[in-house]
């Protein structure tokens, strides 16, 4: 039995003679929100004159305001179920069938069940409900693609970015224009980055879908000089993953050698070319691994607003390095220590403005490790820790003789600690100030030996710096002529200085353990923090599947 094909309404304007009741029935349904009523559908929308389309749309939207008001505005104008509205629902499903290209779920926003609706489809109250549905959709993916799916300080409250949310009223006035597809087109992240994370993820699934990278490499190191099985089984995955031209060799030589040191620099590992247990670990990952980074780097490059064009410092923690970014290009590179892997002293994720410099600066020991670390050393010993200064309230400095430590708790002791300025000083000769609400500032340390670490997680939450003397250079380079020369001379004081910058510059404080690296490879670091597991976990929960995913 054949089916009768829905009627769609043409494209509905504003509804004339209305205004003054419908403004009455706008103010009686808010009234009846806020008392939680139930309004019935007959009336008061009915006695506003409008037709069950409308009626149907009003009462399905009700729980949404943007979408409400919006059709309110519009006197119920469609946007997708009017015979006008072809091109519009039509660029919509085309790009709710590409959310996966994004790591995004196409389950999520249900293009086939609603696809299913119009055809079953009778009368007005179908379509208005129908309507409704549809803006949910598109609003749904339009969030999740400029903003992200997740709320990522519920996931992980280390991860306390403030994420850019698009006005829904502005995003319903854009599809609405005379072009969809081009304001759909407009929503994508425009950075290179995403684009080519977009095209890595694409590359990883062809490669998972064509049984991946080969047989794991087996036993134990290898080495320049090896030969054997081992080494053909190291040769042909390093051709799999692109870094080895086809070969036929056996024998452990230069060119594997290489393909070993470009994939080594390329995941953050010592490139000795040697493909040691930490370097055959990570040779032996399947694309699917690396897929989950690359999906987790596109949710997290959808939380970053930011414009890489103009100058800016970018600490990416898993590679435990800053760098200064000019115009896309890294001017400068340095290592640098990042927070514990423990509770509380974990780097967190955020964005923000470098305003000035401290050089010869004291330091001001934070509260938790005063009461933590130091005061039960000085209630076994009051002249413990001596290079730190007692201070109280109004920051003068207290006798230890006058304090009696004992008496105090870590809830109840008035006074903090404070290291003045000093070849000893913990925070080194120069510290690099955003005042945050984190207390998270880069710095320098007398603790040099740490740099030289693969992993280098020990601080309590700051970001100390192997070359602080050469950033401070590069940051003051831009508004002075002289800039090596005028922070030796205020080194040389001895005083705590405060050095302004004439134009603030954008830190940022991030988390990819996948990211573009040069000439368009992509780099992979170890998740230290296990912030990425937790963030697949949740995509994972909210549909996002590996592999190419129909729509």
């Amino acid at each position: 039995m054949s089916q009768v094909a829905p009627r769609f309404p043409k494209a509905r304007r504003p509804e004339a003679g209305f205004g003054r009741s419908f403004r009455r029935l706008a103010g009686t349904v808010a009234l009846g929100a806020v008392l939680g009523l139930t309004l019935p559908l007959a009336s008061p929308v009915a006695a506003a004159g409008l037709s069950a389309f409308a009626q149907s749309l009003a009462a399905a939207a009700g729980t949404d305001e943007a979408i409400a008001a919006f059709y309110r505005d519009s006197g119920y104008a469609t946007l997708w179920t009017g015979e006008d509205d072809v091109a519009r629902r039509a660029a919509l499903f085309a790009a709710l069938a590409g959310a996966n290209d994004h790591g995004l779920p196409p389950a999520r926003y249900d293009a086939e069940g609603l696809k299913a609706a119009f055809r079953a489809a009778r009368t007005e109250g179908d379509l208005g409900r129908l309507e409704v549905a549809m803006t949910r959709a598109y609003l749904t993916w339009a969030g999740d693609l400029t903003s992200g799916m997740l709320a990522p300080k519920k996931i992980d409250p280390t991860i306390v970015r403030d994420i850019a949310h698009r006005d829904p009223a502005l995003l319903l006035a854009a599809i609405a224009g005379d072009d969809p597809e081009a304001a759909l087109r407009a929503l994508v992240p425009t950075s290179n980055v995403y684009a080519q994370l977009v095209k890595a993820k694409l590359s990883l699934e062809e490669a998972f879908a064509n049984g991946g990278w080969g047989a794991a490499v087996p036993g134990g190191a290898l080495k320049p000089g090896d030969a054997g099985e081992r080494v053909v089984a190291l040769r042909d995955r390093l051709i799999r993953m692109g870094y080895l031209a086809r070969s036929a060799t056996r024998d452990y030589d230069r060119t594997i050698q290489a393909a070993v040191q470009a994939f080594q620099l390329a995941h953050g590992l010592p490139a000795d070319g040697v493909a040691g247990e930490g370097t055959l670990r990570e040779i032996n990952l399947a694309p699917e691994e690396r897929l989950k980074s690359v999906i987790v780097a596109l949710e997290r490059e959808r939380w970053m607003e930011i414009d890489r064009t103009e100058r800016h410092i970018w600490v990416n923690m898993p590679d435990f390095t800053a760098r200064i970014i000019d115009h896309g290009r890294t001017i400068f590179r340095t290592r640098v220590v990042i927070g514990k892997n423990v509770p509380d002293q974990r780097t967190p994720e955020f964005s923000d403005q470098m305003a000035y410099m401290v050089i010869n600066p004291s330091w001001g020991v934070p509260r938790s490790i005063t009461v933590k670390e130091y005061l039960p050393l000085l209630q076994r010993n009051p002249n413990a820790v001596g290079h730190l200064q007692v201070v109280d309230s109004k920051g003068r400095v207290v006798p230890r003789g006058a304090v009696n430590f004992a008496a105090y708790s870590a809830k109840t002791f008035p006074f903090a600690l404070r290291q003045p300025p000093s070849d000893g000083n913990a925070l080194g000769k120069v510290k690099f100030m955003f005042p945050n609400q984190y207390n998270i500032y880069l710095h320098d340390t007398p603790s040099k030996s740490l740099f030289k670490e693969d992993v280098r997680a020990y601080s309590h939450g700051c970001i100390r710096v192997a070359d602080p003397f050469d950033l401070a250079h590069m940051l003051l380079s831009v508004q002075s002529d002289n800039a090596e020369a005028e922070f030796e001379a205020d080194l040389k004081t001895g005083r705590e200085t405060i050095v302004k910058f004439e134009k603030t510059v954008p830190v940022h404080l991030v988390y990819f353990t996948a990211y573009p690296e040069a000439k368009g490879r992509m780099g992979y670091r170890r998740d230290v923090y296990g912030r990425d597991a937790k963030l697949w976990e949740a995509l994972k929960d909210a549909g996002v599947a590996l592999g190419p995913v129909s729509g």
